[in-house]
């Protein structure tokens, strides 16, 4: 899945010359709180809400003297890439252009986190086991055939680590809701298990709050 197939059909850029009041209003309407500039076919940037409101909105944006900001995405690629910059940047929309470096459209968090959620490894029922360990131990083919040996598989994968530390949490998505011999297996094999639910209910009652931000994450 590519920037290309995901580009809003409905949003469109500012230009230079618009008002501030019209592209807060833009933002109003389409819920978000950044929009690309552009300038003919190419992209001069993203201005966001907070930009505008610092100036007089009844001015055009071009006699702010703002530097912009310039994250954009390729229309080749991959989803992983577009979801990386938009956190990174904590971003409402992020721009698409295409090989000549041309602006071809923009992608909005909404559509984006509405098509992560409706891949198939986010829609398919199951469990979420959270391990924690450290990076050099880890490995998805042992994991996998741990978890195998139950009769489940592993359907979908992520893992997050801090830069500083040696440690890595990984959190996998298994395609059945009873994990309590999964997660007995994996303790056995020295997997520290940091948290374990499922959809119908959720077995440790001290991560419910992570538990939901996780659940509204993946749109499970």
């Amino acid at each position: 899945m590519t920037a290309g197939t995901l580009i809003s059909a409905i949003i469109l850029p500012l230009k230079l010359e618009d008002a501030g009041s019209f592209a807060l209003d833009q933002m109003s309407e389409y819920h978000v709180r950044h929009l690309p500039l552009v300038e003919g076919d190419q992209l001069i940037g993203l201005i966001s809400e907070d930009d505008i409101l610092n100036y007089d909105t009844e001015e055009k944006i071009s006699s702010y003297g703002l530097q912009y900001n310039r994250p954009y995405v390729s229309a080749d690629n991959h989803i992983y890439e577009i979801l990386r910059l938009m956190t990174d940047f904590r971003l409402s929309v992020i721009p698409v252009v295409d090989k000549e470096d041309r602006y071809i459209g923009m992608i909005t968090q909404e559509d984006l986190m509405n098509r992560l959620g409706n891949m198939g490894s986010f829609t398919v029922p199951g469990s979420i086991i959270v391990l924690e360990m450290n990076r050099r131990d880890y490995s998805l083919a042992k994991i996998s055939s741990i978890i195998e040996q139950e009769n489940a598989a592993v359907i979908s994968t992520f893992i997050t680590s801090d830069l500083k530390s040696s440690q890595a949490e990984v959190t996998l998505k298994i395609n059945k809701k009873d994990i309590a011999r999964i997660v007995a297996s994996l303790e056995r094999h020295n997997f520290d298990v940091r948290a374990f639910f499922h959809e119908s209910d959720y077995l440790n009652e001290s991560i419910k709050e992570r538990y939901e931000s996780l659940m509204f994450y993946l749109d499970v």
